[in-house]
């Protein structure tokens, strides 16, 4: 297919969305969260997977064993797509695919950096903690057994600016 064949030559009128790469690696029973940076501009210290943007040119997938090496300096085994989350924060701006990975470490020994500190948490345990709105729901999800097929959800914001999760069925 040619490049005017993608149909990218008139948006109008389209939903646009950013790629973006969310991650949790497994170590044993622990699974690891990274506390975000007091100056991040989002989530400022409240714990998320890793993750971030996939570059222009780059597979998400790759993307998401990049933002794993560059955030905490592990490599990582059976990186696996988990799911899709499909965000749209308002009706009328630029969404998010967020594409939802698990992986296991190779080693245990991480290393903070700019985005904030790796911390390994006992599964279970990270009700105790600060999450990003969306992790206690995506959690049992993510890591359920590798043979469980993947989830597929959209999340959005009501009217008192609460998020809201749908999974598919």
């Amino acid at each position: 297919m040619s490049r005017a064949g993608q149909g990218t030559d008139d948006l109008s009128g389209r939903h646009l969305v950013l790629p973006r790469t969310l991650c949790f690696v497994t170590w044993g029973d622990e699974v690891l969260l990274l506390r975000g940076a007091p100056d991040k501009r989002i989530w400022p210290n409240r714990y998320n997977g890793v993750g971030g943007h996939v570059e222009r040119g780059e597979d998400v997938r790759s993307a998401a064993r990049r933002e794993i090496a560059e955030e905490t300096g592990l490599t990582v085994e059976d990186l696996r797509l988990r799911g899709v989350v499909h965000v749209t924060p308002d009706a009328e701006g630029v969404g998010v695919m967020l594409f939802v990975f698990a992986a296991r470490a190779q080693q245990r020994e991480v290393r903070p950096s700019a985005e904030g500190a790796a911390v390994w948490v006992r599964q279970g345990r990270w009700e105790e903690l600060d999450l990003v709105d969306d992790l206690p729901l995506l959690l049992p999800h993510v890591l359920a057994p590798p043979d469980a097929p993947l989830f597929f959800a959209r999340s959005t914001y009501d009217e008192g600016g609460h998020l809201v999760v749908v999974f598919e069925e």
